[in-house]
C-alpha cells in the first residue's frame, strides 16, 4: 500500500501524513508541485521525529507520478467526496496507491478521470468534508485490515 498527496498545500497535514506512514511502513509519495516548501522543516512540526522511518518519494507532476505508477503496474485508488462508492464497500489490493487531493482544492478533472477507482468516506450530508490527514488514516485503516499489511508490533 502507498499513500499519494496530489500537489498538498497544507505542511502540518503533510507531516501528520508522513508521521502516519511512518507508523503504519507505508510509503508516501508526494505529487508536485506542493504548495509550500517540501522540506524536512516544513514537516518537522507535525511530522516530529517520525521522519526518519518513513519511506518519501517525490514526482515532480502527475504525468511523471502516473509513468511511475503504470510502470509499477498500481492501481490509483483517489479519496474524494465526489465518489460513489464508500471506502467499506470496496475491495483494496495490497499494491494500491490511496491518492488524496489538496487540501484547498482537491484534485483537477484529468487527475478524477485517471483513478481506476475513486472512493469516499460516509459522512453527513450536512457538512463538507473532513480533514484529509483524517480521511486518509480512515480509509488507510480499512486498506490495511483488508490486506493484511498493518506491521508486525515486534519490529
Amino acid at each position: 500500500m502507498i499513500v499519494a498527496l496530489y500537489e498538498p498545500d497544507i505542511p502540518q497535514n503533510t507531516g501528520t501524513i508522513m508521521r502516519l506512514g511512518a507508523c503504519l511502513g507505508v510509503e508516501i509519495h508526494i505529487v508536485g508541485p506542493a504548495g509550500f516548501a517540501a522540506n524536512e522543516r516544513a514537516f518537522r512540526r507535525a511530522g516530529l521525529d517520525y521522519l526518519d522511518h518513513v519511506t518519501i518519494k517525490d514526482h515532480i507532476s502527475f504525468d511523471r507520478f502516473q509513468a511511475w505508477r503504470r510502470a509499477e503496474n498500481r492501481r490509483l485508488v483517489l479519496l474524494t467526496t465526489k465518489a460513489e462508492t464508500a471506502h467499506l464497500d470496496f475491495a483494496f489490493r495490497e499494491t494500491d496507491v490511496l491518492l488524496c487531493g489538496r487540501e484547498s482544492a482537491g484534485v483537477p478533472e484529468n487527475v478524477h478521470q485517471s483513478a481506476d477507482a475513486r472512493i469516499k468516506v460516509p459522512m453527513r450530508k450536512d457538512l463538507r468534508s473532513l480533514n484529509v490527514a483524517v480521511s486518509l488514516a480512515i480509509v488507510l485503516g480499512e486498506a490495511l485490515r483488508q490486506t493484511g499489511g498493518f506491521p508486525n508490533e515486534q519490529g
